[in-house]
């Protein structure tokens, strides 16, 4: 044996060895990590070998602990992960930190089944949340109406809606992009859909969709949503059984019949939205705070991240782990929520202080939850269309796309835990 393969086989002697003694390795989630993001990923393909992931919570900004075996190591150094090795006295101070603070050890033990729903072909880059999938090496599937419409929903731990007009306005595009190939696709594409799937109209497609979203949730499913999607799923749910199409074909202005005869016990966040129906005015509703594509648009400031006790509230502690706590604003369809509208169970994740609107919150329905995200991309915060797709290797450290990667990882948390 040449001294080069008695050397390889000592290594890996020894690596087995500190497997056998129990040891562990921790991803630092603190400033110390070379690569916030792709420790979710890396995280997530140690649920997918079927062993379980420590998220020590409020432990240095939210850090992974994993067990230590070769192909861990491997594959965190393909991934440009940092990793630091605990030997049995190393992870007894750790655990012992978590235990006497408002840190708290939660347990994740299976890969969540990841769905997005998004047309057909879209492109990774086509939202933020598959971007961040992408980049972290998280799979996922694909769904639009017809699978929705079928019970494919079933089959998913975790459903993401990102910029998805579930009103049926197309967004109401038509008002700056009138003519452009990519919104006549998109008008007919819907019509043709809607038709096909036996509806009259776009709206009451995507009425029926948002009911199956609604039932997912409350069956257990977790929802994580984004832009114009976390205010338009809610205008639809409010909407059953009422005709607010005709209000929106017909309206001149906010529509008070309309937005009164709306249900709120069926909508996830928000209650007694006064509806948006002009057609000149590029807005849904009053339930956003920054009207970004109307003459009442607001400038960008700054967001802060609550902090929770991880031993009292680990959920909301789960999806706002972070090594920043303040985070630069960034622009959506829907941008923020305005706190008049939310819901008095709602939970809030996140502020801009001394404003009248929140960022970022969450809640429970029936036996799942939901957590809602203002805005379309953390790292292009004007996001006009056609801009070219944010690089991530560029952002690595991005907290706000650590924001999304939290609730991926949300659903694999150990029931117990999840007291709120």
């Amino acid at each position: 044996m040449s001294w080069r393969s008695a050397l390889a086989l000592l290594l890996l002697l020894l690596v087995t060895a500190g497997v056998a003694r129990g040891q562990h390795l921790l991803a630092p989630m603190d400033d110390s990590q070379s690569n916030h993001l792709r420790a979710y990923g890396l995280a997530y393909w140690v649920l997918q070998r079927g062993e379980p992931v420590e998220w020590l919570l409020n432990y240095r900004a939210g850090s992974f602990l994993l067990p230590d075996a070769p192909a861990v190591r491997r594959e965190a150094a393909l991934r440009g992960v940092t990793l630091e090795p605990q030997n049995a006295s190393a992870l007894a101070a750790v655990r012992a930190e978590v235990e006497g603070s408002n840190m708290e050890a939660v347990v994740l033990e299976k890969a969540p089944r990841v769905a997005v729903y998004t047309i057909p072909g879209a492109r990774a880059w086509d939202d933020a949340v598959t971007l961040a999938l992408t980049y972290a090496g998280i799979e996922y599937d694909q769904l639009w109406d017809p699978e929705v419409l079928a019970g494919a929903l079933s089959s998913y731990d975790w459903l993401h809606l990102h910029h998805e007009d579930f009103t049926g306005q197309f967004s109401k595009f038509y008002l700056t992009y009138a003519g452009t190939a990519w919104l006549q696709e998109a008008v007919a594409r819907d019509r043709q859909a809607a038709a096909s799937l036996g509806f009259p109209d776009v709206p009451s497609l995507k009425k029926a969709v948002a009911e199956r979203i609604r039932e997912y949730v409350e069956e257990g499913g977790f929802l994580f949503a984004m832009c114009a999607a976390t205010e338009t799923v809610d205008l639809a749910l409010a909407a059953a059984g009422v005709d607010i199409a005709a209000a929106y074909a017909d309206g001149d202005g906010v529509d008070l019949e309309a937005g009164a005869r709306l249900n709120w016990d069926r909508s996830f966040a928000f209650e007694g939205a006064e509806l948006v129906v002009d057609p000149s005015v590029s807005a849904f509703s009053d339930i956003d705070g920054h009207l970004v594509n109307t003459p009442l648009r607001q400038q960008l400031g700054t967001f802060r991240l609550f902090d929770f006790s991880a031993k009292i509230d680990p959920v909301p502690s789960m999806l706002t782990q972070n090594h920043a706590r303040v985070i630069r604003d960034f622009y959506g369809l829907t941008t923020s929520y305005r706190r008049v509208r939310l819901k008095p169970a709602v939970t809030v994740l996140a502020e801009e202080p001394g404003v009248p609107w929140v960022k970022y919150i969450h809640g429970n329905q029936g036996q799942g939850t939901w957590t809602f995200l203002g805005g379309h991309d953390p790292e292009d915060p004007q996001h006009v269309i056609g801009d070219l797709p944010t690089d991530l290797d560029l952002y690595p450290h991005s907290p706000g796309y650590r924001l999304i990667l939290n609730n991926v990882l949300f659903p694999a948390a150990k029931k117990k835990h999840l007291k709120t």
